[in-house]
């Protein structure tokens, strides 16, 4: 065996009882949040609104911290979160279009840069403590944020859409334009805890989260690096993950552990994914 095919095995070993703290710390329980569903023909429209899916970080703001969706403590600079409201915000911390990785490597850091959170926007679209439907919170949380007055606090803005086609064109637009996808909200719908209708997210590929649980070597031009990610979701289903890598990501594959989004095209028969990439690694564990 050559010196590199030994090195990388003694990394995946390695990750085996040393996986990374993603976040400054663990807060505790994980904040109750309403979840989405995925969109499909059939569903009546009007009741929805329509908004952009933010390729970030979901956030939520206590009215005291803000916290990933897994209930971590995001170590965000004090100016940042200086003058927010006692009150909880449910938002996404965004970097720009395609920029998810730089979205994710400063939210992620134990000591903020405060030069890189210059550039991450909290896109704010709901207040789950208001007890109204989606279109009176819509109405709450544009005010909060115009009275904020802080240009890094943005409202969700919200359209409706009157078609599945013209949905569909949305989305198509929105891909074009670099967007990930679209997100639909039943305009009488409480904010409600759970996963289900009143939330939709519209995308042009199906998505899920898995935890890596194994790495496999790789052949051919592969070799001596890993080669595919054996992943478990969280129904306990284990399959392998083989493509969506960079040469880098191989050289060093998310460790053992850790939560990773792959997208794939519906489901063979034992319900395993057809043609299953790898997207991203997640920095948190899905509910």
């Amino acid at each position: 065996m050559d010196l590199h095919r030994r090195d990388l095995f003694a990394r995946l070993g390695a990750a085996v009882v040393a996986v990374a703290l993603p976040f400054a710390a663990h807060a505790g329980p994980a904040p109750a949040l309403m979840l989405a569903g995925v969109y499909r023909p059939g569903v009546a429209l009007e009741p929805y609104w329509l908004s952009e899916k933010y390729d970030g970080l979901r956030a939520y703001w206590d009215g005291q911290r803000l916290l990933t969706r897994g209930g971590d403590t995001i170590a965000a600079p004090a100016w940042f979160t200086a003058g927010w409201p006692a009150l909880p915000m449910d938002g996404e911390l965004w970097a720009g279009r395609g920029r998810f990785e730089v979205a994710l490597s400063t939210v992620r850091q134990q000591t903020p840069d405060d030069a890189a959170w210059r550039r991450i926007r909290f896109m704010v679209f709901d207040l789950p403590a208001h007890a109204g439907p989606f279109t009176e919170r819509i109405a709450a949380y544009h005010q909060l944020v115009r009275e904020l007055q802080q240009p890094w606090v943005q409202a969700v803005p919200q359209e409706r859409v009157a078609s599945h086609a013209a949905l569909m064109a949305r989305l198509d637009r929105m891909v074009k334009d670099g967007g990930e996808g679209l997100m639909l909200h039943r305009g009488d719908a409480p904010y409600r805890a759970l996963r289900g209708d009143d939330l939709l997210k519209v995308k042009t590929h199906e998505d899920a989260e898995a935890r890596v649980i194994g790495h496999l070597p790789g052949q051919g031009r592969h070799a001596g690096r890993m080669g595919a990610l054996q992943v478990e979701t969280p129904q306990g289903l284990r399959f392998r993950l083989g493509t969506g890598f960079t040469d880098a990501q191989r050289e060093h594959p998310p460790a053992l552990g850790e939560w990773v989004t792959y997208r794939f095209r519906g489901l063979n028969a034992s319900g395993v994914p057809r043609f299953a990439s790898f997207v991203r690694v997640r920095p948190d564990a899905p509910r």
